[in-house]
């Protein structure tokens, strides 16, 4: 029997790790989320959205083909690590095309096995038999499952440098498309950029523009109290007029010159900001 690709099950992104008992907590690996088809005509892997990438994955297609089951749907992510150990995402693409021996694929779910579809099944007993499918030593690994609290797990996380963690509820079935019963939540980091603009519109909440080494990085709130916050608008107003970036000449804000200084708080792993903050600022001049 040829099995198909299927649509993955995804996380929905939530601020802070689901509290109780029956949740298992792991990492949030920096990579390429990955399905791994193996049947009679051989081993496939394929990205999120059912592309095959299986040449372009040729290391670990051998070794998935290895795995002793007539046939399977193994999901994981494609990762590449860098010298602390950590997923890099930034290293990934150039690890795929130049070396992909340095791949690994980090399995934490499974769909299919040897003709029984196992998609009704809890997701605790389909981890237990995929735990089991995997060889230890191999570039093949299994996800294990955090011990501790949400909390306890989502801080550890964040301490070691983490993207952040992934919340399972143990006895979900799988279902393709967005669920509650997966929780993505992101670890923050903080950073210093330029404020390049400032919006504020009656009606909605403050917000500054920011840059980092010249690229446009989005909005950030401005939680400040009335005191703090008049400070800001004050250096802000001394720096008014600078012409609007490239490409956002249609954002209603007011552009400032050079030398306002902020630091951040955002989502880790994101290309712009998400849920950010600012945290203070100063002038540069």
């Amino acid at each position: 029997m040829r099995l198909k690709f299927i649509k993955p099950m995804e996380p929905e992104i939530v601020e802070q790790p689901p509290k109780g008992d029956g949740w298992s907590h792991e990492v949030k690996f920096d990579g390429y989320r990955t399905q791994v088809i193996k049947d009679a005509d051989g081993v496939r892997f394929f990205t999120k959205n059912g592309f095959d990438w299986t040449a372009k994955y040729r290391p670990l297609a051998m070794e998935a083909a290895a795995i002793e089951a007539e046939s399977f749907i193994i999901e994981g992510e494609t990762i590449v690590t860098n010298e602390a150990g950590l997923s890099d995402f930034h290293a990934l693409r150039s690890a795929i095309t130049r070396r992909p021996q340095e791949l690994y694929l980090v399995v934490f779910d499974l769909l299919h096995l040897n003709d029984y579809d196992l998609r009704e099944m809890v997701l605790k007993d389909r981890r237990n038999i995929l735990q089991a499918l995997i060889p230890a030593g191999g570039h093949i690994q299994f996800s294990e499952a955090l011990p501790g609290t949400g909390d306890a797990v989502y801080h550890l996380a964040c301490e070691a440098g983490l993207e952040g963690i992934v919340s399972k509820r143990q006895d979900s079935v799988y279902r393709s498309g967005s669920t509650m019963n997966w929780r993505k939540i992101k670890c923050y980091v903080e950073k210093e950029m330029d404020i390049i603009g400032v919006k504020r519109e009656t009606g909605k909440p403050a917000m500054v523009l920011m840059a980092d080494q010249g690229r446009y990085m989005g909005g950030a709130f401005v939680p400040f109290k009335a005191d703090k916050r008049q400070a800001l608008w004050a250096l802000a107003e001394a720096k008014c007029g600078a012409p609007p970036p490239n490409g956002l000449a249609k954002e209603k804000a007011q552009w400032l010159k050079p030398g306002l200084v902020g630091r951040v708080k955002f989502l880790k792993g994101e290309k712009k900001l998400r849920h950010a903050s600012l945290k203070d600022f100063r002038d540069n001049d």
